[in-house]
């Protein structure tokens, strides 16, 4: 009863269930927050006024997020489509060789560690109850969690990338020229922090690496950027 009792509440959280919908999240968020926050800077580094910086950041905010959404969906669905090819063939070699089926995944198991009998017998049990989703899982590596998931995809880059891009416009809120550009560099570092530890703990990895990895990236962009305003407004372009 002990036992019994220690299974039932003995619970295993893994990412890969999430790693589709994270992947994309996680890189909508971060493409977000720096490509906007790098054309708001670049624009604001070159002089323009407040309302030519909330134009350009909202610009970016709306092309990367429909750029997004249709990026992962034709990504993903291509995915899909050679998912769906793999069932397709992997039917009909179900339906033409049977035994040689059978052999193959016998001999998989075998490659894992279990004895020619032991293979055969386990090949069989789940040649009975579901042939093609055990080719499917441990000849080809699909499994439901992995599965390609296009819309799912595409409406998390999308709306993460918006919900990113919407962080460096609390910059906005400072009067003048040179102070709006340091608070909009502030705010977008606090966001690539927060999005990068975000990231590690929903994927449950440790917090720093990927913390810092993030904002080493969006600080890079932003400077090249900001030297490009820099060098257009002393042209006087």
């Amino acid at each position: 009863m002990a036992a019994a009792g220690l299974r039932t509440r003995h619970r295993e959280r893994h990412g890969a269930g999430r790693a589709g919908w994270l992947r994309a999240a996680v890189l909508g968020a971060n493409d977000g927050l720096v490509s906007t926050s790098s054309l708001v800077v670049g624009v604001a580094a070159s002089g323009a006024s407040g309302s030519a910086i909330l134009t350009a950041g909202l610009a970016g905010l709306t092309a990367g997020a429909l750029s997004m959404a249709a990026g992962e969906y034709v990504s993903v669905s291509a995915q899909a489509d050679v998912e769906r090819a793999d069932r397709v063939v992997e039917r009909a070699e179900l339906t033409d060789s049977p035994a040689a089926e059978l052999d193959e995944l016998a001999g998989i198991y075998e490659r894992r560690g279990l004895n020619p009998t032991l293979a055969r017998q386990v090949a069989a049990a789940l040649t009975e109850r579901d042939a093609l989703g055990a080719h499917l899982r441990d000849e080809l590596g699909h499994n439901e969690q992995n599965r390609a998931r296009p819309w799912q995809a595409s409406a998390a880059s999308a709306s993460s990338f918006a919900v990113g891009a919407l962080v460096p416009f609390l910059g906005m809120a400072a009067p003048s020229g040179s102070a709006r550009l340091v608070l909009i560099v502030a705010v977008t570092v606090l966001g690539l922090a927060a999005a990068g530890a975000l990231g590690a703990h929903t994927a449950g990895t440790s917090l720093a690496r990927p913390t810092l990895r993030v904002v080493i990236g969006g600080c890079a962009a932003m400077a090249v950027t900001a030297l490009v305003g820099v060098l257009v407004n002393t042209a006087g372009l």
